[in-house]
């Protein structure tokens, strides 16, 4: 576990939290753990991918993490599966807006979004033990439905700007007007990158739509039309980034939506495009790194910058010190 990598993150996602919940559910709770505690505990799971009792142990293990959540006692798992039991949609999108105002600040250009979807596993059981067992089977087994993650992206800044699970396979059209105007909130969109047709990129939101027109033929309608006639190949390149988004949460954070249930499981993977936002957020303003320390030659040169420093304060005053440190300074110091 990276526990230097992790402090950082705490931090930057119990600020969040405490920005989209109360601290307390009502007044009637134990006050032994707030709200945002707990929520950064989640993104904390969905970071490292940690069940319910590693995140038990990795709280208890290290004093620092439970420092920067300013845990004075350590959850138990318990508290933390049912804490996701009764969190709310609603308030993960809430966290994933208060992400994106962070990291987009003052910014009000119309941006370009791209749309696409990928699929999570319930489970870290791979593609190749299933076909495995299929073969020892002598026939198919059945297996469990897998989620499908739906997110609209900033393809400059690359981050998340809204999102939706559901049950998978299935058509994407009737969850992308929702998903828009989601997104349409936190950023003016002005081209919209996707690869199915969809009326309402242009008639709502009033922005541009670069879809290819994959039917045989001259398609029906203008858009299409133009579409089919004059596609902008240089442009709709750009729509490849999401791909990059989906590989990075994939290998750095997780591949999977754990969970008995399919709202367990769209929970974790709305938990799970929230941690992406926050790890890009505490990665906007880099750590600065450990400094390099004066070799032999600087540091006798220091002394005699230093020593000269003091002389001529006695006899120029501070303009002839500066006029002199900056002549001692373009001279290869």
């Amino acid at each position: 576990m990276a526990e230097v990598g992790l402090l950082p993150f705490a931090r930057v996602a119990l600020q969040v939290a405490t920005q989209v919940l109360p601290p307390y559910r009502s007044r009637f709770s134990k006050h032994r753990f707030t709200q945002p505690q707990l929520l950064a505990v989640l993104c904390l799971m969905r970071y490292e991918d940690w069940t319910f009792r590693e995140a038990e142990v990795r709280l208890r293990e290290h004093h620092e993490l439970r420092a920067a959540l300013r845990l004075r006692a350590v959850p138990d798992y318990t508290t933390l599966y049912r804490f996701l039991r009764r969190l709310e949609d609603d308030t993960v999108d809430r966290g994933l807006q208060e992400t994106v105002r962070r990291l987009r600040r003052r910014r009000s250009r119309p941006i370009a979004a791209a749309i696409d979807g990928t699929g999570l596993s319930d489970t870290s059981v791979s593609t190749f033990f299933h076909r495995r067992l299929e073969q020892h089977a002598h026939g198919p087994r059945p297996r469990r439905p897998w989620l499908k993650w739906l997110i609209v992206v900033d393809v400059r800044q690359q981050i998340l700007l809204a999102q939706r699970a559901r049950q998978g396979p299935g058509c994407d059209a009737r969850a992308l007007p929702g998903l828009l105007d989601v997104a349409a909130q936190g950023a003016p969109i002005g081209v919209v990158l996707a690869d199915a047709e969809f009326q309402h990129i242009r008639q709502r939101l009033g922005a541009k739509s670069i879809i290819p027109a994959r039917r045989r033929g001259v398609p029906n309608g203008a858009i299409r039309n133009q579409m089919f006639r004059a596609f902008p190949k240089k442009p709709y390149r750009q729509r490849s980034k999401i791909e990059s988004i989906f590989s990075a949460v994939k290998r750095k954070l997780s591949s999977r939506a754990p969970g008995r249930s399919l709202a367990t499981q769209v929970r974790q993977a709305l938990l799970l495009g929230l941690a992406y936002n926050l790890y890009r957020l505490r990665h906007r303003f880099p750590q600065k790194g450990c400094q390099q320390s004066l070799s032999v030659e600087k540091k006798g040169l220091m002394e005699v910058l230093s020593h000269l420093e003091s002389t001529l304060t006695k006899n120029t005053g501070e303009g002839g010190l500066l006029l002199t440190r900056n002549s001692i300074l373009q001279r290869g110091f």
